[in-house]
């Protein structure tokens, strides 16, 4: 098994801290942890459906930014 130097942040350390099991050395913690990430990544497929509906244009970028801020509704001329 060949070695590698990972830089992690510390909080990405944490992490792999609290999800060591036990007696697990920490290289064992990051190379489980890896592989998980890397499966749930491959079996992830797009959404057989598209959303679509009346919205922003730009939604799907600034999603967080509408979810934070609450949204006004302009009155559309001609409706009612």
């Amino acid at each position: 098994m060949a070695r590698r130097t990972v830089y992690l942040p510390d909080a990405v350390e944490d992490l792999v801290r609290d999800a060591a099991q036990e007696g697990e050395s920490f290289s064992a913690a990051v190379s489980r942890l890896i592989e998980a990430g890397a499966r749930s990544l491959r079996s992830m497929k797009r959404p057989a459906w598209i959303g679509s509906g009346e919205g922003p244009e730009d939604l799907g970028r600034r999603v967080e930014y509408y979810l934070k801020h609450p949204v006004t509704i302009r009155p559309v001329e001609g409706r009612s």
